[in-house]
C-alpha cells in the first residue's frame, strides 16, 4: 500500500545561467553550436580546463556540437607543438570536437569582408605608428584624436590595403582600422585595428600572407562562418561584446552571440599561459618535482584532495640523515650543512656563515621546476 505524504516532490537541480540560456535555445529547436578557440602560443592551464568543460559540456548536454578552432592569427608566437599539446589535453579531459578549424582557414573570407567594410566607408588604412595610435586614443574621460588619414577616399584605402596584402610595406608601416567613433565611451570602439603587417612564416599558410587580422575582427567573424550559436568566453571579454556585435551587424552575416562566464582563479597558482610557457622555455630539460607538506604526507587518514599550488625554479637536496628536503633559496646555511653532512664533516667546518658558504654551494644540489601540492 502506498503511503501518502505531504512532502513536496524533490526539486530538480537548478541550472546555472549559461545552462538556462542554452536550454531555452535548445527548447526552441536551435541546433546548439559552441567552440573552444585557444591561441596556439603556449600550453593550457587549469583555467582553460574550465572553458573546455563549459563549451564541450553544454554542447554535449543539449544535443549540440562543439568545434575546436585555433586562433592562429599571430605567426610570430604560434607553433605546431602547442596545437598538438592542446588537442592531447582536450582528449585527456574526455572530450572530442565536431570539427577542427583554424582562423587561418578563413583568411581569404576575412580579407574579402575587410574590403566590404572599406567600400562601405567603415574602414581605412592608417599610417600612424603604434605609439601614435595609442597616444591619440585618448582616455576614459578624454575623447581620442582622429587620425590624419581617417578621411582617405574609398579608392585610396582599397589601393593601400591591396598593396599591404601584396607585401609592399614593412612591418608596422600601416594598419587597417575600423572607422567607428573616436569619442566613444567604450575605448575599444575608437577605431580599432583590424589588420597589421607581419612578414613572418605562418605554420599553416606559409608566406601567403603578410597581413594578419586582430582578435576583435577575426573572432566574431570566425564564429559567424561556423554558425556558432553560443560564443562562450571569460568575463574580461564582456567589454569586447559590443564590438563583436558591431562587426557582425556591419557585414550583415550570421548573428553569432557572445556570452561570458567568470574566469577561474586559484590562490598561489599560476593561471597565466605566458608565465607557464616562460617557465618551461627558460628551463628546458629540468625535471618537474612535486613537493607535499609533511603534515599531509605523514597523515595516516588515506588519500586527500589536492591541487597544484605555486611553481618555481629552485635547487633542492635530500638529507640522507632524516629524508628532509632542503631548498637552496630559503634554507639556513648551517641548518642544511648540519643535516646533510656527517657529524665529523660538520664539526670540522669554519665558524662563520661566510666561511661555510663555499661548502654549502658545493653540495650536490638538484635544479628543478618545483611544483607545490596544496590540500583542497
Amino acid at each position: 500500500m502506498a503511503i501518502e505524504t505531504n512532502e513536496p516532490a524533490a526539486k530538480e537541480k537548478s541550472l546555472n545561467f549559461l545552462e538556462e540560456i542554452v536550454k531555452e535555445a535548445a527548447d526552441r529547436g536551435v541546433a546548439i553550436q559552441t567552440r573552444f578557440p585557444p591561441e596556439p602560443n603556449g600550453y593550457l592551464h587549469i583555467g582553460h580546463a574550465k572553458s573546455i568543460c563549459i563549451n564541450f559540456g553544454l554542447a554535449q548536454k543539449y544535443g549540440g556540437k562543439c568545434n575546436l578552432r585555433f586562433d592562429d592569427t599571430n605567426p610570430v608566437k604560434e607553433d605546431v607543438e602547442y596545437v598538438d599539446s592542446i588537442k592531447r589535453d582536450i582528449r585527456w579531459l574526455g572530450f572530442d570536437w565536431a570539427l577542427e578549424r583554424y582562423a587561418s582557414d578563413y583568411f581569404d573570407q576575412l580579407y574579402e569582408w575587410a574590403v566590404v567594410l572599406i567600400k562601405k566607408g567603415l574602414a581605412y588604412v592608417d599610417d600612424q605608428t603604434q605609439d601614435e595610435i595609442r597616444e591619440n586614443r585618448g582616455t576614459v574621460s578624454v575623447p581620442g584624436t582622429p587620425s590624419p588619414w581617417r578621411d582617405r577616399s574609398v579608392e585610396e584605402n582599397l589601393d593601400l590595403f591591396t598593396r599591404m596584402k601584396n607585401g609592399e610595406f614593412p612591418d608596422g608601416a600601416k594598419v587597417l582600422r575600423a572607422k567607428i567613433d573616436m569619442a566613444h565611451p567604450n575605448m575599444l570602439f575608437r577605431d580599432p585595428i583590424m589588420y597589421r603587417i607581419i612578414h613572418a612564416e605562418h605554420h599553416r599558410t606559409g608566406d601567403k600572407w603578410c597581413i594578419y587580422p586582430m582578435y576583435d575582427y577575426a573572432h566574431g567573424q570566425s564564429d559567424s562562418i561556423e554558425r556558432i550559436t553560443h560564443s562562450i568566453c571569460t568575463l574580461e571579454f564582456d567589454v569586447h561584446r559590443p564590438l563583436y556585435d558591431w562587426f557582425i551587424q556591419a557585414l550583415d552575416i550570421f548573428p553569432s552571440h557572445q556570452y561570458e562566464f567568470a574566469r577561474l582563479n586559484l590562490t598561489y597558482t599560476m593561471m597565466s599561459k605566458r608565465k607557464l610557457l616562460k617557465l618551461v622555455q627558460e628551463n628546458p630539460g629540468l625535471p618537474v618535482v612535486p613537493m607535499v607538506d609533511a603534515g599531509i604526507a605523514w597523515d595516516d587518514c588515506g588519500y586527500f584532495m589536492a591541487a597544484f599550488g605555486a611553481a618555481e625554479v629552485d635547487e633542492y637536496i635530500i638529507s640522507q640523515r632524516d629524508d628532509r628536503v632542503y631548498f637552496k633559496s630559503d634554507d639556513d646555511v648551517f641548518e642544511v650543512l648540519e643535516h646533510v653532512l656527517s657529524d665529523e664533516e660538520f664539526n670540522a667546518l669554519p665558524q662563520t656563515e661566510a666561511e661555510c658558504r663555499p661548502y654549502f654551494e658545493k653540495l650536490p644540489w638538484v635544479k628543478a621546476i618545483i611544483v607545490y601540492i596544496d590540500p583542497v
